[in-house]
């Protein structure tokens, strides 16, 4: 797989910690299954994981190092805080490493742009030593964009890629500049929460029920014509639900991050990318995406954590 063109990524904020996976996804997973789902993505050639420190109440880095990384592509971030330490990023890098049982990642992202000198400084001496391979950022806005691959620039270090809130129902960075801004300067856009906490799954089918699904739920009935749009589309391809706001990311060329802890779900992303929709069914679906407007995460959901 050339880590310049992913078709996906597998998303492992739910691995690890059953009471987190229960919380948040309706229930837990156990550790064999999650790695039969590795082992399938591998045979996918879906070879990306995403992960962070906080993923799966801090459990998730430590599975995925024992299941063992070494033919796998790690995706992993740094998240600053309110406050600029000197050494922050070197100090949370090390324990990644240590985690993973690793002596770099592949790709290691600034996870919020807060103190973005100081911050992308730290990355670039750790990328000069062979820590990291390649540089992103995420949850950043067209200016930020532009600020962060200006100092990277200068360091002669490329911008790997941006990593965003995106969905059918969420494509406001697509609208304000940022997508096209990377498809200009062959950066890769990644679209984090596509499904939006699963209320862009098949209403009909009867899942067990999480805190987000809870929160949620009211915006259901908004979404009923857009459910019947995606399902519409979704039979003329042999498709679900689901897939089809997988397939619509991937047809817009955007990477989708979906959170797979079953081999099952794995197989369902893998065929959903590889699905092709035509110009006529994705203005159908962005239409009657428009015309529901319902909002869920939204597309900068953190920017209160941005100093």
């Amino acid at each position: 797989m050339d880590i310049r063109s992913p078709k996906a990524v597998i998303g492992a904020n739910s691995w690890g910690s059953a009471a987190y996976g229960t919380l948040l996804r309706g229930s837990s997973v156990d550790e064999a299954t999650i790695r039969k789902a590795m082992d399938t993505a591998k045979e996918k050639d879906l070879l990306i994981f995403d992960l962070a420190q906080d993923y799966g109440l801090g459990k998730a880095q430590k599975m995925i190092g024992r299941f063992g990384t070494d033919d796998i592509i790690i995706s992993s971030k740094f998240t600053p805080g309110k406050k600029y330490v000197p050494g922050q990023v070197r100090k949370s890098l090390e324990r990644d490493l240590s985690e993973f049982g690793r002596d770099f990642v592949d790709i290691y992202w600034l996870h919020l742009p807060t103190d973005i000198e100081q911050n992308l400084a730290e990355i670039i001496g750790l990328y000069n030593e062979g820590k990291i391979l390649h540089i992103g950022i995420s949850n950043f806005n067209l200016a930020e964009c532009k600020k962060a691959k200006a100092i990277l620039d200068y360091a002669k270090i490329p911008l790997y890629g941006v990593q965003n809130h995106y969905s059918l129902i969420s494509r406001e960075w697509e609208q304000n500049g940022v997508v096209a801004w990377c498809r200009e300067n062959g950066v890769s856009f990644w679209a984090w929460a596509v499904l939006e906490e699963g209320m862009l799954t098949d209403p009909r089918v009867k899942t067990k029920g999480s805190i987000m699904k809870l929160i949620f739920s009211g915006k259901k009935k908004k979404l009923r014509p857009l459910y019947a749009a995606m399902d519409r589309v979704g039979k003329r391809h042999s498709i679900t639900i689901p897939q089809v706001a997988e397939a619509f990311c991937a047809n817009k060329g955007i990477v989708p991050i979906c959170g797979c802890r079953k081999p099952y779900q794995v197989e369902q992303l893998y065929e959903a990318v590889n699905t092709k929709l035509s110009p006529k069914e994705m203005r159908f679906l962005e239409a009657v995406a428009d015309k529901v407007n319902v909002r869920i995460l939204g597309a900068d959901m953190f920017r209160f954590a941005v100093k």
